[in-house]
């Protein structure tokens, strides 16, 4: 199983960051560059997540090795000792007792392969962060219409970007510089990056990593709560409803505007090629409807005329991109959120049945999955009665997690005694060499810990500007921040669950073998203040950003200031809950016409049908008796079976009316003024 696990593992992430990245982006839309980078960052930085355990449990082997053989010399050295003081002129034999026997773990990794894969992975994250993704951020979203035109903007908006990273690199060389302790090396201008790098990483890891231990385990609990849940849906349909209308707003805006231009610039015109390009970006009913208001065949060379810039399409073009994205997005969102709304209205309906059996008020159309296991009864006991207790059991057990990783925050900095819970529990299994436990453990926490990082980094939302929606409605930009981020984030996560497990010697202060991921790392020590101040001090902050999370102090402050969020006793939270519960309850009328109209045209194709059927039978049966008819009884009968065969396939096709309409007073009156003006339609004759 040499090196086995590691490969295992390096294909199973790939296809993970893979799956994940399908489930945000669209492969289809996308360029090819941002898919690449965006999958890439994802990758390397589950790459560290899922084989930093592997590190460790070998790590802890390298060091049971160690301490065997410094107790064998011990041993030695200590009955050499003993013999000659006792006066023993034969050859000494050791009497201690020797440790028990180092067990190699089933996923050790030879000597040698971890520094170089830490390496690769490591720098080729951060190369990702600092200075690709970024780049790649400006050219996707920019709106020139070539390569070179992109990349001049780019290279323009990450200007400023990079001017401040190189200052605050600058900064601290000359901190180091001005030092007369410290001698300028290549090494310690590789480990000066590093601490960099993860200080500003950890900076906001400590943020993201208080929001998320409070809110997810908070999250579980409330989805147990059904009617919490439709409430809090309510209101997310009022605010995408307003969403949804402002960005087909924006969208008719910028349509309005690619048509005005659009006309003024006919095929003779040097900026026409651009035109096209913009067209081709925008929605198929506006390009039908601009395509067909346009002529070509005229020339338009008239000077008089003012044409647009190639800044000002420039501009045009990003504003239609932007416009389309957010549209879809919206559109598809709502789709969604309306079928969230309509479920747990169902769920709340079905609570009340004595029959066990769930009723959806529209059935799925679509065909059923053989993974899926859903008959009515298992989804009623599911929906109506076990997902609400397991949804509470989770919230708890994910709770008592928080509790302990707040903890070993404030606490991983003590060696005598060892108060991280997580230091004891690696230190009590490595004892047995137990080391599936270990790499269980530590993948469990790590896992945990990312997730509440993670997912704080996936409900983030800056002014629709960065925003990752699922369902392929993420757009370039947002795809690659969020690899910038991972790819920041995740080393100095690493680093402090290594400091909350004692095995970084820079925060812990032991003399232990180091892994390998902490080697690549340098030495803290350089920065002493930093590796004894700011790595030690500022992790505790986590408990406060946790009780300012636990009662929405970031929530009441954003809705004072005129931010729309669900707080429970605020006045404008209910009035969109009201608005909410109209939206989805208008919605659900207009589908349940929908399905009526439907099922009036499948009955009327079915009763109509079978007529069609009998009169062909009928007509071949009389075929031959009809042939001695008369010419005039012939004609008679045929004009006859055809208008009466015409008759049935027109009542065929026709669609059914509504009845009800046909009984109002608008369609009466409509009814009886054609009528009249029917029979006085000679009346001035």
């Amino acid at each position: 199983m040499s090196g086995a696990a590691l490969g295992i593992e390096i294909v199973v992430v790939f296809f993970l960051a893979l799956f994940l990245l399908h489930r945000y982006a669209d492969f289809r839309k996308q360029q090819r560059m941002v898919l690449f980078g965006t999958l890439l960052a994802w990758y390397l930085c589950f790459l560290i997540v899922f084989i930093l355990p592997l590190d460790i449990s070998t790590t802890i082997y390298k060091q049971c090795k160690i301490d065997h053989e410094e107790h064998a010399s011990v041993s030695l050295v200590t009955a050499l000792i003993s013999n000659q003081t006792a006066g023993n002129s034969t050859t000494a034999t050791p009497t201690k007792s020797v440790p028990k026997v180092c067990y190699k773990p089933w996923s050790y990794i030879p000597d040698g392969i971890m520094p170089v894969f830490w390496r690769v992975v490591y720098w080729t994250s951060q190369c990702l962060t600092w200075l690709l993704l970024p780049f790649m951020q400006s050219y996707a979203r920019s709106g020139g219409f070539s390569i070179t035109g992109k990349i001049k903007t780019a290279l323009i908006e990450n200007a400023i970007y990079y001017g401040t990273y190189l200052l605050i690199f600058g900064s601290l060389l000359i901190y180091v510089a001005v030092h007369p302790q410290w001698h300028l090396s290549w090494y310690e201008l590789q480990t000066i990056g590093i601490t960099a790098a993860n200080t500003w990483g950890l900076f906001l890891l400590v943020l993201l990593l208080g929001y998320g231990l409070v809110e997810i385990p908070r999250s579980y609990w409330n989805a147990s709560r059904q009617g919490h849940l439709l409430i809090k849906t309510y209101f997310k349909a009022a605010k995408l409803m307003t969403e949804k209308a402002d960005a087909e707003e924006n969208l008719e805006d910028v349509m309005e505007e690619v048509r005005k231009v659009q006309e003024s610039i006919k095929y003779n015109h040097p900026l026409r090629k651009y035109i096209d390009t913009i067209l081709r970006k925008c929605p198929v009913e506006y390009q039908e409807k601009m395509g067909r208001n346009m002529d070509d065949y005229e020339d338009f060379d008239d000077k008089q005329n003012t044409y647009p810039s190639e800044k000002n399409l420039v501009k045009l073009h990003k504003q239609v991109i932007y416009a389309v994205q957010r549209h879809n997005r919206t559109h598809v969102q709502w789709q969604i959120l309306l079928q969230q709304a309509m479920h747990l209205e169902d769920v709340a309906k079905n609570e009340t049945s004595s029959a066990h059996q769930f009723v959806h008020s529209f059935p799925s159309t679509e065909p059923t999955s053989w993974l899926s296991p859903y008959t009515p009864t298992v989804e009623w006991y599911w929906e109506c009665l076990l997902r609400q207790w397991f949804y509470r059991l989770l919230a708890v057990l994910l709770s008592l997690f928080s509790v302990g990783v707040v903890w070993s925050e404030c606490t991983f900095f003590s060696t005598r005694p060892v108060l991280s819970l997580f230091a004891v529990f690696i230190q009590l299994a490595e004892r047995d060499y137990n080391y599936l436990y270990i790499e269980m453990a530590c993948f469990i926490t790590i896992f945990f810990l990312c997730t509440c990082v993670y997912s704080t980094v996936f409900r983030i939302r800056v002014f629709n500007y960065y925003y990752l929606a699922s369902h392929h409605q993420t757009d370039a930009y947002s795809l690659q921040f969020s690899g910038m981020l991972f790819c920041r984030l995740t080393p100095p996560l690493c680093l402090n669950f290594l400091g909350l497990i004692h095995m970084d010697s820079a925060i812990s202060h032991q003399l232990k073998e180091q892994t390998a991921y902490t080697s690549i790392m340098g030495s803290m020590r350089v920065l002493s203040f930093i590796a004894n101040g700011f790595y030690i001090y500022y992790p505790m902050l986590i408990l406060l950003l946790c009780i300012a999370t636990y009662f929405s102090l970031g929530t009441r402050c954003l809705n004072l200031l005129g931010f729309q969020q669900f707080v429970g006793d605020n006045e404008m939270t209910s009035d969109l809950i009201d608005e909410g519960k109209e939206l989805i309850r208008r919605e659900k009328r207009k589908r349940q016409r929908t399905e009526d109209g439907e099922n009036r045209r499948r009955e009327w194709k079915e009763r109509y049908g079978n007529t069609r059927e009998d009169t062909a039978r009928n007509r071949n049966r009389n075929e031959a008796a009809e042939m001695t008819e008369t010419n005039y009884s012939d004609t008679y009968s045929r004009t006859g079976r055809g208008t009466e065969r015409d008759s049935i396939e027109l009542l065929e096709d026709a669609e059914p009316l509504d009845f009800n309409v046909l009984h109002s007073p608008l369609y009466l009156n409509k009814y009886l003024s054609m009528s009249s003006s029917r029979s006085r339609i000679f009346d001035d004759v």
